[in-house]
């Protein structure tokens, strides 16, 4: 029975190191990537997988040491799991629609790296150029959608 419950408990600790590991790539993301749509993704897609890998992993340290299932961390799980991604999408499209700079490849300066940004090469007007350009393309595409 005692080598189950160490078996158990490393099983915990596993799941905790590999949220945790996670949750470093995620914040690597956010500050690797360039716009806000890459950003949202790392910042959603990669963070609830590591607080659903973490908290399960707490969840079962507890079931295994303390002998009790706590209804707290089944709630946190649920409601972080069903809001964090709404959450993302919705600041993804607000984005969007105020015309938020978006990654090209081809505006990548030549020699990344983790401190600089992608508009080292691109001054402002150009940005807001773009950025109004997509926005002109998207209400033409709604204005025809409307037509019919």
């Amino acid at each position: 029975m005692q080598i189950t419950s160490e078996i158990v408990n490393l099983l915990a600790a596993f799941m905790m190191f590999l949220g945790s590991i996670i949750a470093l790539i995620s914040a690597i993301g956010l500050i690797k990537f360039q716009d806000v749509f890459l950003r949202s993704h790392a910042s959603t897609k990669s963070s609830t997988l590591s607080v659903l890998l973490t908290l399960v992993g707490v969840i079962i340290y507890f079931i295994s040491s303390q002998g009790y299932l706590s209804v707290r961390l089944i709630l946190a799980l649920v409601f972080i799991n069903l809001t964090a991604p709404v959450g993302g999408h919705l600041i993804s499209r607000a984005a969007y629609r105020t015309g938020a700079y978006m990654y090209r490849k081809s505006d990548a300066p030549r020699q990344t790296n983790i401190l600089l940004s992608s508009t080292e090469n691109n001054t402002f007007d150009q940005l807001k150029k773009r950025a109004q350009d997509r926005e002109k393309r998207r209400r033409e595409t709604y204005e025809k959608e409307q037509d019919y």
